[in-house]
């Protein structure tokens, strides 16, 4: 594509060089730039990009997109935001993808994934090839991918829509996070269909305030063409004040008869979202039944873990107050003894839901092991005294250790919930990603508690 053609989209305040340029791949990270890239110098939180542009220019970029001139002899668009140009320059130079393949995405704070899965599962039925977007798993036509970003930057997520049709996708189900509308990933997707699940706190050390967290939500919605709304969520009845049209629903409807095979109160209320919004892109209520019918586990969502033990053993992604309550409420359904959870929150994120954390559980577990996450550059012991906020809860910081204390005080009917990491193969610590899986570790623990002495 010409760079001249991406000019009239981006509408640059300064043109600097040549525009008569080939522009072959657009780029963002200076490690990765294929020759003939136009790139572009994003100012973040912790790096400027304009400091790599000299490295991006040597790699092979071609062009670069800017907010200051660059001492580069090279053309340069400059422009206000960066940022926002570059979803902008990914739709056009990707051609549109979305005008193509209807996506259907899901926003809220808990239940995305699920809700994906379940959605995934049902076009599948109903014969619509859809490729799928998640943070843990990506499916672009027969191939499984690895996951990056949640919503990934929007280069990324517009090239992937662009495979997703060559690769025979009709369809697509994909996560929509707050984050990811505040920094314009999504700018420029159009949505088929978009659900709101909820909203508890989580991320306001982004975003600051709840009706800000909200607003990141709210502000998507005018970019599909229906409004699928949890009406039960106090919310989601705000939003869908909002839009008449929206398709609603509530988590006490029912599901006519399907056999949902995943546990949990909360997973109805996944399935209900999952078939409203299937219903208003037109899918049969026989596809929508075999759909959530098929989905036996999503991975680290409510996961149980056996091996052959007399307990139930869930691990679970649930790390804000509201998903701990509702995995432990679901839990208790479960459980024919005690509830045992073990949890933690990360470090350098929303710290005002620490404590919060360890009143949930202090409240609805009957044993609680308080424990690391992924601290990242905290310590991990301050982080636990903050999630126990005064209150007597035990703390054991190394993991694998309190999953194994969590196991061997186990009894037959109990149920022990792993909390926080879900499907994570990771442990953020101190600057450095170690290999933990909470699953594997559980295995591994119910193992040795089998072995004969």
């Amino acid at each position: 594509m010409q760079l001249e053609r991406l000019i009239a989209a981006l509408a640059p305040t300064d043109v600097v060089g040549r525009a008569a340029v080939e522009i072959r791949e657009l780029a963002y990270d200076a490690r990765e730039v294929p020759r003939g890239s136009l790139f572009f110098c994003i100012r973040g939180a912790s790096a400027d990009g304009h400091e790599y542009a000299a490295d991006a220019v040597r790699s092979g970029a071609v062009a670069l997109v800017v907010e200051r001139r660059l001492d580069l002899d090279v053309p340069q668009l400059v422009v206000p935001s960066v940022r926002a140009a570059m979803p902008r320059a990914a739709v056009m130079f990707f051609d549109d993808p979305t005008a193509e393949l209807p996506v259907a995405a899901v926003t809220g704070t808990n239940g995305k994934t699920t809700t994906a899965y379940l959605l995934w599962s049902i076009l599948d039925a109903a014969g619509r090839k859809p490729g799928l977007l998640t943070n843990v798993e990506r499916r672009v036509g027969d191939e499984a991918r690895t996951v990056g970003l949640n919503t990934p930057e929007s280069i990324d997520l517009q090239r992937l829509f662009r495979e997703m049709l060559d690769a025979g996708n009709r369809a697509c189900v994909m996560e929509a996070t707050s984050m990811a509308s505040v920094k314009g990933r999504l700018e420029g997707t159009r949505f088929a269909a978009l659900v709101f699940t909820n909203l508890t706190q989580d991320h306001l050390d982004f975003h600051g305030t709840m009706d800000e967290y909200f607003e990141a939500k709210r502000r998507l919605f005018a970019q599909t063409a229906c409004a699928v709304v949890n009406v039960g969520d106090e919310y989601g009845s705000r939003l869908a004040r909002e839009i008449p049209d929206a398709v609603t629903f509530r988590p006490d409807d029912g599901l006519g008869g399907v056999e949902l095979k995943l546990r949990g109160r909360f997973n109805l209320e996944n399935a209900l979202a999952a078939a409203a919004a299937a219903r208003a892109l037109g899918v049969d209520d026989a596809s929508i039944k075999r759909g959530l019918e098929a989905v036996e586990r999503v991975p680290g969502r409510f996961d149980a873990v056996d091996e052959g033990q007399p307990f139930t053993v869930l691990v679970d992604y649930a790390h804000t107050p509201g998903a701990l309550e509702a995995a432990l409420d679901s839990a208790r359904e479960l459980a024919r003894g005690r509830v045992i959870c073990v949890f933690g929150a990360g470090g350098d994120r929303d710290r005002v839901k620490r404590p919060l954390m360890g009143r949930v559980v202090n409240r609805l577990a009957d044993v609680a092991l308080v424990t690391s996450d992924n601290p990242r550059s905290e310590d991990p012991a301050e982080i636990a005294a903050e999630v126990a906020g005064g209150l007597d809860l035990d703390v054991e910081l190394d993991r694998r250790r309190a999953i194994e204390r969590a196991l061997e005080q186990a009894r037959e009917g109990d149920v022990v919930l792993i909390a926080g990491k879900g499907h994570e193969q990771g442990q953020e610590i101190a600057g450095r990603k170690l290999p933990f899986d909470d699953r594997e570790v559980v295995r591994d623990a119910l193992r040795r508690l089998r072995a004969p002495a």
